[in-house]
């Protein structure tokens, strides 16, 4: 599995988990969901990702 794979279930999963916090917790938690609605944003356009990073410094998945 490629990392951008990767990249794109972590993204579904902080989006679902925070909106589930947020009705059982805390609205504040759809704060944690605008933050990774703006990473997601940005990174399409800088091609920047920081959780790339992690999961490259971890080894994890391949670039293709």
């Amino acid at each position: 599995m490629n990392r951008e794979h990767l990249i794109r279930r972590f993204a579904g999963a902080f989006v679902l988990v925070s909106l589930a916090l947020a009705h059982w917790v805390s609205p504040y938690w759809l704060l944690f969901t605008a933050f990774v609605g703006l990473n997601l944003l940005q990174s399409s356009f800088t091609r920047v990702c920081p959780l790339e990073w992690v999961l490259e410094r971890a080894g994890v998945g391949d670039r293709s």
